[in-house]
């Protein structure tokens, strides 16, 4: 056979090479059918009942009569609405400020630092997650008392304030911003710093042009999924504040519950979700990026 007749077999076999290994197994697409039931009974059911709501016409006293009644969204558009949305942006974001500030030095110490007692640590973490968080918040509610130790040893008396609510939202979601940036940490390879330092780079420097890069993925990632809850968080207003210091949950909560005002309630609902669609969008986009970066 001479070279000419070898060329195509040569050719032909790294595509074959090429088939063989992007071949990914077929499943059939009934497996989807209890997610898909699922999703489509607990989410998009409630959410077509929402939309329904929100452009219905209150009657009376918890009476509706459904149409395609839109004034229900220019109302959330008022300034005391508008107001409260903005404070529940402003809280979630420093709440998600203060999260980082706390969690990102312990991430770091326990994937940096620790060896053997590394599982440890992240158990006890996550052990109080395991509890109820309205018993967390209330537990945290006796901490704060005026009578407790804190206000009366201390003189720390921020109950019923909104930095008792901002104390609630770093103690509450610590621990989803600790794990996803612990993760990140565990796969950095440290022999980059080594290498950064051993070339003259401060320590300081070397965090920030090579651990804060390599992890920033994981940080914004666990950013998101303690901002997005914290927008809608509804139990740490009502109870650390006495009521004083209202998210838009709450407002939320009276329309349903006290004023029976259900278009508005569902108004408000749907408008949280909107405004919140771009950070998921975010979210989506970055832990994407991340899993491709960690593959």
């Amino acid at each position: 056979m001479t070279v000419a007749e070898k060329e195509p077999e040569v050719a032909a076999a790294p595509a074959a090479t090429r088939r063989r290994r992007s071949f990914r197994p077929r499943y059939p697409a009934w497996l989807t059918a209890p997610s898909l039931l699922y999703y489509t009974v607990f989410f998009l059911g409630p959410m077509a009942i929402l939309v329904a709501f929100s452009l219905a016409t209150q009657q009376g006293f918890g009476s509706l009569r459904y149409g395609f009644d839109t004034s229900q969204y220019g109302q959330v558009t008022t300034s005391l609405y508008l107001t409260i949305f903005g404070r529940t942006l402003v809280m979630a974001a420093v709440g998600t400020l203060l999260t980082i500030a706390v969690g990102y030095p312990v991430a770091y110490w326990m994937a940096r630092y620790l060896t053997t007692y590394k599982m440890l640590a992240l158990l006890i973490i996550v052990v109080p997650f395991w509890t109820s968080f309205l018993i967390r918040t209330y537990a945290l509610k006796i901490i704060l008392d005026p009578n407790g130790y804190l206000a009366r040893d201390l003189g720390i008396n921020i109950l019923y304030t909104k930095y008792a609510v901002a104390v609630g939202l770093v103690y509450n979601y610590l621990p989803l911003f600790i794990l996803p940036v612990f993760a990140s940490l565990e796969r950095m390879d440290w022999s980059l710093i080594e290498a950064a330092t051993d070339l003259g780079a401060r320590p300081f420097t070397a965090f920030r042009e090579i651990t804060l890069r390599l992890t920033l993925p994981g940080v914004v990632t666990g950013a998101l999924l303690v901002f997005i809850p914290m927008t809608g968080e509804y139990i740490i207003p009502n109870i650390l504040s006495g009521g004083n210091y209202e998210f838009v949950g709450n407002v939320i909560g009276d329309q349903f519950n006290q004023a029976q005002n259900q278009p508005f309630g569902s108004a408000l609902s749907i408008s949280l979700m909107l405004a919140l669609s771009v950070f998921v969008i975010i979210y989506i986009l970055v832990a994407t990026k991340e899993e491709r970066f960690g593959a």
